[in-house]
């Protein structure tokens, strides 16, 4: 019997010991599990960056027409307006290195093939001069001046494919920008994050994951019936959004 007890007294003891050691590892585990969770709380903020940019390239179509019962006097005619346009660009300094005029859409339509031929004039000719130049300023100021044209007889149509006819104002410089506006929309994110931890009474860690909103040209003045194409002046936004750890 004492050889039993002895026996069974040797049995517990490392059963208790086994007990334990399991008891405090899982102790410890709880506690390792606690922390992962404790550490993985982040906060998600949006940076906003925003500047003025002025358009470097103006495109301008004018799209001349002339109309008549004789093809060959609407040709002439429009021959005189091809002239006076070429004219109207010189007096407005639109005849330099700067500036590219070229020739597009030529049509002749005979109005008696299409079955219109009610009333009106039986030929019309179509053809766009494009301008092309890097001086915005110019283009646009001569765009205000297009009916001293109407008045020297030139016949403009808009065309669907341009729009209202008037200029577009293009900016080619985004990829000289884009650096420093991704770093001062990422500095506003961090802005954004050091407030809310100090808010929640953390810290920040480290970046988990960013991304870079696409960047946006807009009119400058936003307005109901303005288009950021027909502004000189534009604005450039971009947002970004960043991730980050808190920290206690």
């Amino acid at each position: 019997m004492a050889d039993t007890a002895g026996t069974s007294r040797a049995l517990v003891i490392p059963a208790l010991i086994v007990a334990l050691g399991i008891a405090v590892g899982g102790l410890f585990a709880g506690a390792g599990v606690a922390r992962i969770r404790t550490a993985d709380r982040t906060v998600t903020a949006r940076g906003v960056a925003e500047r003025d940019a002025k358009a470097d390239l103006a495109i301008w179509p004018l799209r001349l027409v002339a109309t008549d019962d004789d093809l060959t006097r609407a040709s002439a005619g429009l021959e005189r307006s091809v002239g006076a346009v070429r004219a109207f660009l010189k007096e407005q300094g639109l005849d330099g290195a700067d500036t590219e005029v070229s020739v597009q859409e030529f049509s002749v339509q005979d109005q008696r093939t299409t079955g219109n031929y009610q009333q009106g004039s039986r030929y019309i000719i179509r053809q766009t001069l494009v301008v092309r130049a890097t001086n915005v300023d110019r283009v646009q100021a001569a765009s205000q001046r297009v009916p001293d044209l109407v008045r020297n007889g030139v016949v403009l149509s808009s065309g669907q494919e341009w729009g209202g006819g008037g200029p577009t104002f293009i900016f080619t410089g985004l990829n000289s920008i884009k650096p420093p506006m991704i770093a001062e929309a990422t500095a506003r994110a961090r802005e954004a994050a050091e407030q809310f931890a100090r808010d929640s009474k953390s810290s920040l860690a480290g970046i988990r994951r960013g991304s870079q909103g696409s960047f946006e040209i807009l009119p400058r003045d936003q307005a109901m019936g303005i288009s950021e194409a027909s502004q000189v002046v534009k604005k450039v936004r971009v947002v970004t959004t960043v991730e980050y750890a808190l920290k206690n």
